[in-house]
């Protein structure tokens, strides 16, 4: 009985988008570990944006330093 649980920044995610999460990794687990897709249990948690760190950095502060990165290497 495989539990997997996806962990995402609160960005506006729709449901769709979630339903394909959801589709994917149960159909991954059905063709990777033979499971049963009825008893295999997919929960999305939505995180705050500032609940969220990457890099010793909150996520927004991360993504502008990359986005800075990125703009002065393709100068």
């Amino acid at each position: 009985m495989p539990y997997v649980n996806i962990k995402i920044t609160r960005e506006d995610a729709t449901p769709d988008q979630k339903a394909a999460l959801i589709r994917g990794v149960t159909d991954l687990l059905v063709e990777v570990l033979n499971k049963d897709p009825a008893t295999t249990f997919v929960v999305i948690d939505e995180v705050a944006l500032e609940d969220w760190g990457v890099g010793g950095l909150p996520v927004a502060e991360f993504r502008r330093q990359r986005l800075s990165a990125d703009r002065l290497t393709e100068s």
